[in-house]
């Protein structure tokens, strides 16, 4: 999961008049960085949390990210208004508090590639969402039947931990549900509300305010207490840099890029591809387990996101393409 995109309207006020065609190395490149590295963001999180605690890890990515990023809209004459604080503040605490801190602290007991494949899962959020909230939708044949396999493939996933009594794996299971739902609320949400224009702050500005949440409620949960910089390692460490520089400020402006350059359907099937690469790095890096359940698991949930975009209507499509799931 990363910040929220641009609108249509938004996006092409970031076109440069007189471009031509995109570049195709560029694109390739833009591609890659949506597709691989976002991917590889799930197992950059395992090693972060390793030796840095969960809270720390995310309040430190996104404050930085959100104040670089923030930071480049302001150098290029954007300045935030009052009201667009306010609208970010619940995007903040949606997106990045109840969001992304539940999936760093999950990834402590979760492995990467699981997690990646229940966070796939957001679309079906969105589809349920959208056709409750918009009175020109209506969940069709098709959603009905990708809600239900993604329901299966969730099962599948945690169904065996749940038997077994592997409460930890099965809380952090439910912990990356209720964080996927609160990030597709705020999806929804942020199609109505006065959030910035700018696409660069429209992402910077709910970091900040949802690091600045996190931060203090790292140190209330005692997280400062038990971080020691000397047995902090270097994978940790390097990951953490990794999910700033790649995973939070390249990505986000290659996201925003390919959305002003291709279709955003296009762009969009970076959620079939995400949890594949998950799944593979956290194999072979990580030696996490891929074994049958697994299998059945992601394709019961790539092929329910595919059903559920293909049978929701044009307001709920449109949603869906422009969210980020990374």
């Amino acid at each position: 999961m990363t910040p929220t995109s641009a609108k249509p309207s938004d996006r092409a006020g970031l076109r440069v008049p007189g471009a031509g065609p995109p570049n195709r190395l560029a694109l390739l490149a833009a591609f890659f960085a949506i597709y691989v590295v976002w991917g590889s963001t799930y197992l950059a999180i395992r090693y972060a949390v390793e030796t840095i605690p969960p809270l720390i890890v995310a309040g430190t990515r996104h404050i930085i990210a959100g104040v670089v990023l923030l930071g480049w809209a302001c150098a290029r004459g954007y300045r935030p208004a009052l009201r667009e604080w306010r609208a970010c503040m619940l995007l903040g605490i949606l997106y990045f508090v109840i969001g992304h801190g539940s999936l760093h602290w999950a990834e402590t007991v979760v492995p990467s590639g699981w997690a990646a494949l229940l966070i796939a899962s957001e679309p079906i959020w969105i589809a349920v969402l959208a056709a409750v909230v918009s009175h020109g939708e209506r969940l069709t044949g098709k959603t009905m039947i990708g809600l239900l396999l993604g329901i299966i493939g969730v099962a599948l996933l945690v169904g065996e931990e749940t038997a077994s009594g592997q409460r930890t794996v099965v809380i952090g299971s439910i912990a990356i549900l209720i964080g996927t739902l609160a990030w597709s609320v705020g999806v929804i949400y942020s199609r109505t509300s006065s959030l910035p224009r700018n696409a660069l702050a429209r992402a910077g500005m709910p970091e900040i305010i949802g690091s600045l949440i996190l931060l203090p409620i790292s140190g209330l949960t005692g997280e400062f207490t038990r971080l020691h910089v000397a047995t902090v390692s270097t994978r940790s460490a390097f990951s953490l840099l990794y999910l700033i520089v790649f995973g939070s400020i390249i990505t986000f402006s290659a996201y925003t890029w390919l959305l002003d350059h291709v279709s955003p359907t296009l762009v969009s099937t970076h959620t079939y591809v995400n949890p594949v690469i998950a799944v593979l790095l956290g194999w072979l890096w990580a030696s996490e387990i891929i074994n049958l359940r697994v299998l059945e698991a992601g394709l019961l949930t790539l092929l329910a996101v595919f059903l559920i975009s293909r049978g929701t209507g044009k307001v709920a499509r449109e949603i869906a393409e422009e969210a980020e799931v990374g």
